[in-house]
């Protein structure tokens, strides 16, 4: 399981730099015929920013594997024992009900969704909003699993507070 996982991270990394690439390319592109040229590709701008959309929403999953996302750990990290396990838990849990609500949300806007194209590519809404389901439940399901491991005691609560903080 953790060799799928690992995968499933590598492969998002690898999507993220592709995204990113293309990104940088296209603009790029665009840049030197507007400014050369008095031209531009159409289809690159949209295109880069649905790439943008796709990168921010992947970014987040990795970020959230890595424990990279901007926490408030200072009263949690001074906090011992039972305290700290329930103010840990309890953010975790607020985590969870935030990926519930993003994919409740995204439930609520899909036939919008799915009825909405881009102007110049033509490709569905549903398509390019795609990643933020991808993003609610790998990063739900990450925390469901750290949820799991803390009350089974697999994990303390201090593997979720950054290092630098703690005594």
């Amino acid at each position: 399981m953790k060799k799928l996982t690992n995968w499933y991270f590598k492969a998002l990394e690898v999507l993220m730099v592709l995204c990113l690439a293309a990104m940088c390319l296209m603009v790029f592109g665009n840049v030197v015929l507007r400014h050369f040229f008095n031209s531009g590709v159409n289809i690159a701008e949209e295109l880069s920013r649905f790439m943008f959309i796709w990168l921010t929403f992947l970014g987040a999953i990795v970020a959230m594997r890595e424990g990279g996302h901007l926490g408030v750990d200072v009263l949690v990290a001074r906090l011992t024992g039972r305290r700290r396990f329930a103010a840990v838990l309890l953010g975790q849990v607020l985590v969870l009900m935030c990926c519930g609500v993003l994919l409740w949300g995204l439930l609520m806007q899909h036939e919008l969704n799915m009825a909405n194209a881009g102007l110049i590519t033509g490709i569905s809404m549903s398509i390019v909003y795609s990643a933020a389901y991808l993003c609610a439940a790998s990063i739900g399901l990450l925390t469901f699993v750290n949820i799991t491991k803390l009350v089974t005691g697999r994990m303390s609560p201090s593997e979720l507070i950054p290092s630098n903080y703690i005594d």
